[in-house]
C-alpha cells in the first residue's frame, strides 16, 4: 500500500509541477556555471548506496561534505541557493527517486555515503532497514538543526511508529514547514 501511495503522489506532483520544476530548472541554469542537478550518492535502504538527485544550489567547486561541515556554508551558495533549499524546490527531483524506488515519500533521509558516524548509529539501531524518505520524521522535528543521535532517536521511533496515518501526519507537517521556512539553517 506504502509502494502504491508514493508512486500516485509522486507522479501526480511530477505532473502538478511540472511547469514549476522547468522554471527552477531554468533559473539555476541562467544563474551559475555547471549542471542543473547535483547527484550525490546516498546511502539507502540496507545501506546500499543509490545517485540522489537535487536541483543544485551550491557553487560547482562545493565540497562533497554534509553543508554543517563547510566553515561558511553561505559562501557556497548560488544566486538562487539560499532560495532554493529555503523553500526545498531543491528536493524536487527526489520525486524520480520514489519512482524508481530508491526512495519513500517518508522514511529517513539519506545520508551521505560519507557521514559515517550517522550511517554507523542507523544501523546500530536497525534505521538501516527502512527506505530513505523524502521527508521524515526527523525532518519535522529539527530538520539541519538536529545532532546525529537525537536525528536517530526520531529514526528509531519512526521505525516503530510507523503506519500510512503516520506518514500522512508527516507529509502534512511538513507541508506546513516547508510553507513557513522552517528548520533550514542553511
Amino acid at each position: 500500500m506504502k509502494r502504491l501511495f508514493d508512486l500516485c503522489v509522486s507522479v501526480s506532483a511530477i505532473l502538478v509541477l511540472f511547469i514549476p520544476i522547468v522554471i527552477v530548472a531554468i533559473m539555476v541554469k541562467l544563474t551559475s556555471k555547471g549542471p542543473i542537478l547535483y547527484w550525490s550518492n546516498r546511502v539507502g535502504k540496507d545501506n546500499v548506496i543509490f545517485r540522489m538527485p537535487k536541483f543544485r544550489s551550491m557553487q560547482i567547486e562545493t565540497p562533497a561534505v554534509a553543508t554543517h561541515l563547510l566553515t561558511n556554508p553561505s559562501a557556497y551558495l548560488t544566486p538562487i541557493g539560499g532560495f532554493l533549499r529555503k523553500s526545498s524546490l531543491d528536493e524536487l527531483p527526489q520525486l524520480w527517486n520514489i519512482i524508481t524506488g530508491d526512495m519513500s515519500l517518508v522514511g529517513p533521509r539519506p545520508a551521505l555515503f560519507n557521514q559515517d558516524d550517522l550511517i554507523a548509529l542507523r544501523t546500530e539501531n536497525g534505521v538501516h532497514k527502512l527506505l530513505p524518505g523524502l521527508t521524515g520524521w526527523a525532518q519535522i522535528n529539527g530538520r539541519d538543526e538536529l545532532p546525529i543521535p537525537e536525528k536517530v532517536r526520531l529514526d528509531v521511533e519512526y521505525l516503530h511508529r510507523q503506519s500510512f496515518m503516520f506518514d500522512f501526519l508527516i507529509l502534512w507537517r511538513t507541508f506546513i514547514k516547508v510553507l513557513a521556512r522552517d528548520g533550514v539553517s542553511h
